[in-house]
C-alpha cells in the first residue's frame, strides 16, 4: 500500500510538472500602441496566448541600457522561462543577465552575441525591403527618395540599400536620400526629418523608424510613402503606398515549443520571408496593377529562393565594385555591412 501511494503521488508530480505553465517575457522599445515595431512584436506575444500551458507578459518603452538591464533582470528573478528583448541595445544588457540565471532561455532581436542560455534572431526584412524599393522606384516622378533611418549599424544600412536596389531595378536614375535621427521612436523627429527630405526634393518617403511620423508628413504635402513594421496606411491612406512588414508569431510559437520539448539551443536565427516571418503590407489604391503585378513576382521569387537581391555587380557610393559580377553577398558579410551601395546619399556615421 505504501509503495502504491509512493507511486501514485510521484504520478501526479509528473503530470504537475508536464502541465507547468510556461512563463514568456517580452522587453520592448517602444510603446506597444496600435502600430510599428513593438505592435508587431505584441502580435507575436498576443498569438503565443493561444497556445495551451504558456503565459506572457511585457514591458513596454524601456530605453537600452541600464533599464533594459534592470527589467530583464527582474523578469528572470520572478522566474520567466523565456525573455525576448526586441532592441538592438538590448545586447550587452541581456547577455549579462544570461549569465546570472543559466537555467533561463534569452532571446535577442536583431544582435549577433550569443551564450549557452542566449541567442538571437532577426528576419531577412531586407526582401521585403527591395520589393518596397520597386514600388517607390516606379512611382517617384522627382527621382529622389527620402528615407528617415534611426541608427547607422548594419541592419538599418542592409535595408537601405536592399530598398535602393530594388528602386534601382525598376528605375536606375534613383537617388535615396538618406537621414539619420539616432532614435528608434520619436515621433515629432521622425516628422521633421521626412520634412526635411521633402524640401529636398524628395517626392517618396520611406523609412527605418517606428511611428508613422514620416508617412503623416508626406501627407501633408500631398506625396507618396513607404512604412515600416505593420500596416499602417490607416494614419496616412492618401500617400501610403506599401510597407514592409512583420509576422513574428511562427517563430515565437517555434522557440517556445522548442524550449517545451527540451529541444532548444542557442544560435542564431535569420528566417524571412519563405517562412512567412516578413512580408510585404498590402498595396494602396494609388499603385498601378502592372507594378503591383511586378513586384508580386519577383516576391514569388525571393520566396522560391531564386531572388538573392544581394547578387553583383554592385557598387559602392563612390562607384567601385563592391560585389563582383555573379557573387551572392554571403549573409556574414550581409549581417556586418557597414557601406552604401550607388545611388544612396548619406553618410554611414
Amino acid at each position: 500500500m505504501i509503495f502504491m501511494a509512493l507511486f501514485c503521488l510521484a504520478g501526479i508530480s509528473t503530470i504537475h510538472a508536464a502541465e507547468k505553465e510556461l512563463m514568456v517575457g517580452f522587453v520592448y522599445v517602444s510603446p506597444v500602441g496600435d502600430a510599428g515595431w513593438s505592435h508587431a512584436h505584441d502580435q507575436g506575444r498576443l498569438a503565443l496566448e493561444e497556445m495551451p500551458g504558456v503565459k506572457t507578459a511585457f514591458v513596454e518603452a524601456v530605453a537600452e541600457g541600464p533599464d533594459a538591464e534592470r527589467v530583464i533582470q527582474t523578469m528572470a528573478r520572478r522566474g520567466y522561462d523565456i525573455i525576448f528583448a526586441t532592441s538592438f541595445g538590448y545586447m550587452d544588457p541581456m547577455l549579462k543577465v544570461a549569465g546570472q540565471f543559466p537555467n533561463t532561455v534569452f532571446m535577442h532581436c536583431s544582435g549577433f552575441k550569443t551564450a549557452d542560455n542566449m541567442g538571437n534572431y532577426f528576419g531577412r526584412i531586407y526582401q521585403a525591403r527591395y520589393l518596397s524599393g520597386m514600388v517607390a522606384g516606379a512611382m517617384t516622378t522627382s527621382n529622389v527618395i527620402g528615407y528617415v533611418a534611426a541608427y547607422p549599424i548594419p541592419e538599418v544600412i542592409r535595408g537601405i540599400n536592399a530598398f535602393t536596389l530594388g528602386a534601382q531595378a525598376v528605375n536606375p536614375d534613383v537617388t535615396v536620400r538618406v537621414v539619420w535621427t539616432k532614435t528608434w521612436y520619436d515621433p515629432a523627429m521622425e516628422k521633421e526629418a521626412a520634412k526635411s527630405l521633402l524640401d529636398a526634393g524628395a517626392d517618396i518617403i520611406a523609412q527605418h523608424q517606428d511611428s508613422p511620423g514620416p508617412q503623416e508628413a508626406a501627407q501633408q504635402q500631398g506625396v507618396y510613402s513607404i512604412g515600416y513594421n505593420t500596416d499602417m496606411s490607416r494614419f496616412a491612406p492618401n500617400a501610403h503606398l506599401t510597407a514592409p512588414i512583420w509576422n513574428w508569431a511562427p517563430y515565437y510559437q517555434q522557440v517556445v515549443e522548442q524550449v517545451r520539448n527540451g529541444t532548444w539551443t542557442a544560435s542564431s536565427d535569420w528566417p524571412g520571408m519563405a517562412e512567412g516571418i516578413v512580408d510585404l503590407a498590402p498595396f494602396g489604391p494609388m499603385v498601378p496593377q502592372e507594378v503591383q503585378d511586378r513586384v508580386l513576382a519577383v516576391k514569388e521569387q525571393i520566396i522560391r529562393g531564386e531572388e538573392k537581391i544581394f547578387v553583383g555587380p554592385i557598387n559602392n557610393q563612390q562607384g567601385a565594385e563592391k560585389v563582383a559580377d555573379g557573387v551572392v553577398l554571403p549573409d556574414e558579410e550581409l549581417l556586418s555591412m557597414n557601406w552604401f551601395v550607388q545611388g544612396v546619399v548619406g553618410t554611414t556615421e
